[in-house]
C-alpha cells in the first residue's frame, strides 16, 4: 500500500488490510440483516455515563482507537476509515422537518423528513451535576445523550468533520437538532446516531439557548429594542473576551429582532450597528460572504462626521472580505469609497497598492517570484498573490469529459497558468491528517489526507458562494446533482461528494517546507487532464502553481500534464488506475507496453542506477571518468528503447541522468 507521490510511504501488512476490509464488511452485512428494525432501548443513565466517562479516560490516556490500523513494522498506528457508502445530506429547512424521539428510531435507516432534538446526557452526582464527557478519537467523537424529557438515552457521533472553529462541536453546546437522523452500528457493532455531514446537525449555543434568546415581541417596540440591544451588549462582551462563535450568535439573534418591521421602522440603525459589527466578527472568523453582505448592509449614506466614521469601518471590512475572497476588483471600489470618507487612512492605502499588484497579476501573468519566495517560510507557507488564468478555458474533451485548452499560443517556456490553491493542508500544520480508507465500492485501500477533505468542507460552509466552483469538479459521486445548497439554517455541503472530488483532484505541492504529507486543491488545474506526453509542467512557489508549457502550445490546443511521472510503465499504470480510476493509453503507453516484461525489468534497474548516481553525484567539477560512467549510464538505458517505435516519444529513464549531463562542469 503506498502513499502519496511524496516520497512517504505507508505499508500495511496483509493481515492488516484484510482486518479492515472484513471489519467494515461485517458491519455492512449486521447492518442490511437489521434494517428498519426497532431500536432496542439502552441500559440506566448511570451505566451510559459510566461507559462515555471510561472511553473518555482510555482516549486521553492515549489508549489504541478501536478505529486505527497498525503500519507495518510497529512504526504506529493510522486512521482507517470505511469510505463508498455515501448519501445525501438533508436540505429541507429545520422548519420543514417534523419531530420525533429516540423511541421512533428505526436500525439503518435514514429518517428522512424528520428531526431529532437532544441533550448532553446529564447525572446528579452527589452534590453535583455532570454532564456526558465528549469522547474524542482521532477521527470520530461522540457523547452519550437523552430525549429533550430525559426518558430515553442513545449514543451520537460525528465523523470526521468533528470540529468548527477549532473546538469539537460536540463541546461547545448540550443542546442538539439532528435533521433527517441516520441511524446505524459502529464498526464494533454498537448502535449509534451518525452525523456524517456538518450541516445535518444543529449547535443550539448555551448561551443563546438558556433563555437568552431575543423574543422581541412584534406589538411592543420597546421590548424589542431592548432585546435587540441586550444581544448586541452580549456580543460586545463575548467578543472582548474572543469568543468570537459566542459573539456571532448573539449579533445573529440581535438581527432577527432589529430587522422586524417595527424596530426597523423606528431605530433602523439598530441592525446597522449588529450588522457592522457581526462583519466585524466574521472576518475573525473568516465567513468572508457573511462579513461583506453584513458590512453593506450597515452603511448609512449619512454626512455627519459619525457616520461617516461607521461607512468608513464598513468599507474597510466590505474591502478585506472581497480582498480575501480573491474579488479584487470589488475590494478595490471598497476601498477607494473608504478613502473618499478618511482620505488619510494608511490601511486603505496599503491594501488598495496590494490589489493593484494582484490586478496586474491576474491581468498579465507576471509575478515578482524573487519577492513571493523570500516571503516565504514553514510559519507563512501561503503566497500573497492573485491566479493568472485568462491563457486557458475550460470545455469539453474527447474522451475525457472536460479538460482545459489554451486560449493562445503559447511559446515553449512561457506561463501557462499561475493558480493560487483553493486550500492547502501542509505537512507540518496540526491539523495534517492521513487515514487509510477503504472503499466498497472497488475493495481498495488507499493513503487518503482526510485533513484537505475536512479544509475544503469548512471553507464551503463559512463562505457557501465557493460551493458551486468545487461541486462543479468530477467526483465518484455525484450526489443529487445539484452545485450547492442552502437553507435558512445554513448552507449544505455533502461531505462524500467532497472527499470523491478531493479524492480525483488533490495535489501534492513537494516538500518545499521539510515536510512530508501535504496536498492541495487547485479548481482550475482540476480540469488538465493526463497524458506522460505532457505539454505543460507544474511546480510550486508555496501554495501558488506555475504551470509553464514544455513545447510550443497553439491557441485551441488542449492542456495536458503527467499525474504519475514515474518512468516504470507498471508503477505508473497502477498508481493512475489506483488514484485516478483509469488506463493510460497514450502513445508512449502504447509503446512501453509493447515491450517484453524482461526488457522493461532491465530499464528499470537501470534507471533505478541513475537515480543512484544523480543523489550521489555532484554535477559541479567532475572528474571527466564520473562524466564518461553518466554518458554510458545514459547510453545504457537509451539502448533498452526500440529507435522505430519510440521516435519522437520521451525516454523517462534517461531522463534524470540526461538532466545531470547537461548540467555537468569537467574538472580543471
Amino acid at each position: 500500500m503506498t502513499s502519496q507521490n511524496d516520497g512517504n510511504t505507508i505499508f500495511l501488512t496483509e493481515q492488516e488490510a484484510e482486518r479492515i476490509r472484513n471489519t467494515v464488511k461485517d458491519r455492512l452485512k449486521k447492518c442490511s440483516e437489521t434494517v428498519g428494525h426497532s431500536r432496542e432501548p439502552r441500559g440506566s443513565k448511570e451505566d451510559a455515563y459510566r461507559q462515555a466517562t471510561g472511553a473518555s479516560l482510555m482516549a486521553d490516556m492515549g489508549a489504541p482507537d478501536a478505529d486505527s490500523a497498525q503500519t507495518q513494522g510497529g512504526g504506529g498506528t493510522i486512521p482507517a476509515l470505511a469510505v463508498g457508502q455515501p448519501y445525501p445530506p438533508c436540505v429541507l429547512p429545520l422548519q420543514d422537518l417534523q419531530p420525533m424521539k429516540l423511541a421512533d428510531l428505526k436500525m439503518d435507516t435514514h429518517h428522512r423528513g424528520r428531526r431529532l432534538t437532544v441533550k448532553r446526557l446529564t447525572m446528579k452526582l452527589e452534590n453535583s451535576v455532570k454532564r456526558s464527557p465528549v469522547v474524542a478519537l482521532v477521527a470520530r467523537s461522540w457523547i452519550m445523550v437523552q430525549d429533550e424529557d430525559g426518558e430515553d438515552i442513545e449514543r451520537l457521533e460525528v465523523c470526521l468533520h468533528k470540529t468548527r472553529y477549532g473546538k469539537d462541536v460536540l463541546e461547545t453546546a448540550s443542546l442538539f437538532v439532528i435533521k433527517e437522523p441516520y441511524f446505524t452500528l459502529t464498526d464494533q457493532g454498537e448502535a449509534t446516531l451518525r452525523i456524517d455531514h456538518p450541516s445535518d446537525l444543529i449547535i443550539c449555543q448555551d448561551k443563546v439557548a438558556n433563555g437568552s434568546e431575543a423574543k422581541g415581541n412584534a406589538e411592543d417596540v420597546t421590548a424589542a429594542e431592548k432585546a435587540a440591544t441586550a444581544c448586541k451588549n452580549e456580543g460586545n462582551a463575548a467578543l472582548e473576551k474572543q469568543d468570537f462563535p459566542l459573539a456571532h450568535a448573539k449579533y445573529t439573534e440581535g438581527l432577527r429582532v432589529a430587522k422586524q418591521d417595527v424596530v426597523s421602522d423606528s431605530n433602523p440603525d439598530l441592525a446597522r450597528d449588529l450588522s457592522r459589527n457581526r462583519a466585524h466578527v466574521n472576518l475573525l472568523l473568516n465567513q468572508l460572504d457573511e462579513a461583506k453582505s453584513d458590512a453593506i448592509a450597515s452603511l448609512t449614506g449619512r454626512e455627519d462626521p459619525r457616520s461617516k466614521d461607521l461607512d468608513s469601518k464598513a468599507y474597510f471590512r466590505a474591502g478585506s472580505a472581497a480582498y480575501n475572497l480573491g474579488q479584487y476588483k470589488d475590494a478595490k471600489s471598497f476601498f477607494n469609497e473608504q478613502l473618499k470618507l478618511t482620505p488619510e487612512n494608511k490601511t486603505a492605502v496599503a491594501y488598495l497598492r496590494n490589489i493593484e499588484a494582484r490586478l496586474r497579476e491576474q491581468e498579465t501573468g507576471v509575478y515578482n517570484f524573487k519577492k513571493i519566495k523570500a516571503g516565504l517560510s514553514r510559519s507563512s507557507p501561503r503566497v500573497g498573490a492573485a491566479s493568472f488564468v485568462s491563457n486557458t478555458e475550460v470545455k469539453d474533451s474527447p474522451r475525457r469529459g472536460r479538460g482545459l485548452y489554451a486560449t493562445r499560443d503559447i511559446p515553449a517556456g512561457e506561463i501557462t497558468m499561475c493558480e493560487k490553491a483553493f486550500c492547502v493542508v501542509w505537512g507540518h500544520e496540526s491539523e495534517a491528517l492521513t487515514a487509510m480508507t477503504y472503499d466498497v465500492r472497488d475493495d481498495k485501500i488507499r493513503v487518503s489526507p482526510v485533513s484537505l477533505s475536512k479544509s475544503i468542507v469548512q471553507k464551503l460552509l463559512t463562505n457557501p458562494s465557493q460551493i458551486e466552483k468545487v461541486m462543479d469538479l468530477y467526483g465518484d459521486y455525484q450526489g443529487d446533482g445539484s452545485k450547492g445548497t442552502e437553507t435558512e439554517d445554513g448552507p449544505v455541503v455533502d461531505t462524500f461528494r467532497v472527499h470523491d472530488i478531493m479524492s480525483r483532484n488533490a495535489f501534492g505541492p513537494g516538500s518545499q517546507f521539510g515536510e512530508g504529507g501535504s496536498t492541495g486543491l487547485w479548481i482550475r488545474a482540476a480540469y488538465i487532464n493526463h497524458s506522460c506526453i505532457a505539454n505543460v509542467k507544474k511546480e510550486y512557489v508555496g501554495d501558488l502553481m506555475v504551470l509553464r508549457a514544455t513545447r510550443p502550445v497553439a491557441a485551441g490546443e488542449e492542456l495536458f500534464h503527467s499525474y504519475n511521472e514515474s518512468s516504470d510503465y507498471d508503477a505508473r499504470q497502477t498508481a493512475l488506475t489506483t488514484t485516478w480510476g483509469f488506463n493510460c493509453d497514450c502513445a508512449l503507453c502504447a509503446a512501453e507496453k509493447a515491450d517484453d516484461a524482461a526488457k522493461r525489468e532491465k530499464r528499470r534497474k537501470l534507471a533505478s542506477e541513475a537515480e543512484t548516481f544523480v543523489e550521489r553525484e555532484p554535477w559541479t567539477n567532475v572528474k571527466r571518468l564520473t562524466i564518461s560512467k553518466a554518458k554510458q549510464l545514459a547510453r545504457s538505458i537509451e539502448d533498452t528503447y526500440d529507435a522505430e517505435r519510440y521516435k519522437g516519444l520521451p525516454r523517462l529513464a534517461s531522463r534524470r541522468i540526461q538532466e545531470w549531463l547537461a548540467l555537468a562542469t569537467p574538472r580543471r
